[in-house]
C-alpha cells in the first residue's frame, strides 16, 4: 500500500514525477530573474471587462488539443533533461530498433531532444493518427507508469519509442475507434508491425498489465499539466464568451442544478425514512 501510494499513476495523493523535475528550472529561472532585474515584459495574458468575458475552452472532460500536446510533451522534455541516470532497456534502445531507416549516429544518446522535437514527434503521431487530448494525458500516465515499475530512465536513446509504446497502448484502451499497429505503420513508414508487437508485448509486461487509470489520477495529471503550463508560460486558449456558448452553459447549468435537486430529495426521502423506521423500532422496543 505504500509504494502504490508513493506511485503518482496510481495514486490521487502522489505527486507527480513530471511536476517535481521542473521545479529545478522554474526556481533558477525566477532566482535568474530576480538577481537580473528581469522585468516579465508585457502582460499578454486576456483579462475578462464589463464588455468582454474571456474563457478558457480547455475542461479536465474535454482539454483543449494542441494546449494539452504541449503540455505532456513539455513534461517529457522536463524528464529527459532532469532525469536521474541513463538505466533503459534494449526493446526501447532506437539504436537496436530504429524507428527510420537513417542511420543512428554513434553519440546519440549523449544529445537531449529540445520541447521543440518531441512536440513535433508526438503531434505527428496525434494528427494522422486523430487521437484526442484526453489519450495524449492517458499516454502520460502510462509513461510515468513505466518508469516507475520498471525503474528505468527515459533519455535521448529511448524517448521515441517509450512515448510510442505510450502512445499505442493509450490509443488502444481510451479511444472509441482504436488505432491497430498496423496504422502507426502506415505514419512511420520505415517500422514494422512485428517490432510494433513485440514493443507492446513487452511494454504491457514491464506495466504488469496495470492499465487502469482512475478518474480521480487522470483529473491530477489534467491540473498538474495546467500547473506546469502557468510555470512556463505557456497558456491556455483564452476565447471571448460569444452569446451562443452563454446560452449553451446556462442550458447546462440548468440541466445540472436539476439533476441535484433531485438527487437532493431522494436522499432526503431515505433520511426521513430511515428516521421513521427507527422511530417505529424504538415504540415497538418501549412496547415489549
Amino acid at each position: 500500500d505504500l509504494a502504490l501510494e508513493s506511485n503518482p499513476s496510481d495514486h490521487p495523493r502522489a505527486s507527480t514525477i513530471f511536476l517535481s523535475k521542473s521545479q529545478t528550472d522554474v526556481r533558477e529561472k525566477r532566482k535568474s530573474n530576480h538577481i537580473n532585474h528581469v522585468s516579465p515584459g508585457q502582460l499578454t495574458k486576456k483579462y475578462s471587462s464589463c464588455s468582454t468575458i474571456f474563457i478558457d475552452d480547455s475542461t479536465v472532460s474535454q482539454p483543449n488539443l494542441r494546449s494539452t500536446i504541449k503540455c505532456v510533451t513539455l513534461a517529457i522534455f522536463y524528464h529527459i533533461k532532469n532525469r536521474d541516470s541513463d538505466r533503459s532497456l534494449d526493446i526501447f534502445d532506437e539504436k537496436s530498433h530504429p524507428l527510420t531507416r537513417e542511420e543512428v549516429p554513434d553519440d546519440y544518446y549523449k544529445h537531449d531532444p529540445d520541447h521543440k522535437h518531441i512536440y513535433r514527434f508526438v503531434r505527428t503521431l496525434f494528427s494522422a493518427a486523430q487521437l484526442t487530448a484526453e489519450c495524449a494525458i492517458v499516454t502520460l500516465v502510462y509513461l510515468e507508469r513505466l518508469l516507475t515499475y520498471a525503474e528505468i530512465d527515459i533519455c535521448p536513446s529511448n524517448w521515441k519509442r517509450i512515448v510510442l509504446g505510450a502512445i499505442l497502448l493509450a490509443s488502444k484502451v481510451w479511444e472509441d475507434q482504436a488505432v491497430w499497429n498496423v496504422d502507426y505503420c502506415q505514419i512511420l513508414k520505415d517500422i514494422t508491425v512485428e517490432d510494433m508487437n513485440e514493443m507492446e508485448r513487452h511494454f504491457l509486461e514491464l506495466l504488469q498489465f496495470n492499465i487502469n487509470v482512475p478518474a480521480s489520477v487522470y483529473a491530477k495529471y489534467y491540473f498538474d499539466l495546467r500547473s506546469l503550463a502557468d510555470d512556463n508560460n505557456l497558456s491556455f486558449l483564452l476565447e471571448p464568451l460569444s452569446k451562443e456558448r452563454a446560452q449553451k452553459l446556462e442550458a447546462i447549468s440548468r440541466l445540472c442544478e436539476d439533476k441535484y435537486k433531485d438527487l437532493s430529495k431522494a436522499a432526503m426521502r431515505r433520511s426521513f425514512s430511515a428516521d421513521n423506521l427507527v422511530g417505529i423500532r424504538r415504540s415497538n422496543a418501549i412496547l415489549s
